[in-house]
């Protein structure tokens, strides 16, 4: 039996239906897949949402209804290359005005706890460039920006 693709869990106390919801409004190509209930267990209640397996733009995720245990942090986050401005702009607010917040160079953090990279896929070719000169300022720009702004890199 082959080994299956990595799917990446998302631990959560008690939001795993809210947020899985949310992720899959935020990206075209996604939807929720498959919800698995608690059984008889000392943390949650007997019929209470233990997982929600979702897709974000086809790639696999799973939401955990874990209990108090665990907390995100920005050791891991969901990093997402974006093509334009206004594709930057719309994910952006929507995690950062519904109870997220802005941290520094594209990474913001949903109300949920988890962290999000919201760069433009243009991004690696100016920061690793051959041209110094092209790459100093966009290193420059970026390490200056909370929301990437494309036209200042």
């Amino acid at each position: 039996m082959p080994i299956s693709e990595p799917i990446i869990c998302l631990w959560y106390d008690d939001d795993a239906v809210e947020a899985a919801n949310f992720y899959v409004s935020l990206l075209p190509n996604s939807k929720i897949t498959n919800t698995t209930y608690y059984r008889d267990h000392p943390i949650k209640p007997k019929g209470s949402v233990l997982t929600v397996e979702f897709e974000l733009n086809q790639r696999p995720f799973l939401a955990l209804n874990g209990g108090p245990f665990f907390k995100h942090s920005e050791a891991a986050s969901i990093q997402v290359q974006c093509d334009t401005q206004e594709e930057i702009d719309q994910l952006w607010d929507a995690i950062t005005n519904n109870g997220g917040e802005e941290s520094e160079c594209g990474w913001c953090k949903d109300r949920f706890g988890v962290s999000w990279q919201i760069t433009p896929r243009v991004l690696a070719s100016k920061i690793y460039n051959a041209d110094n000169s092209v790459a100093d300022k966009a290193w420059a720009a970026m390490m200056s920006m909370r929301k990437i702004i494309i036209a200042d890199l």
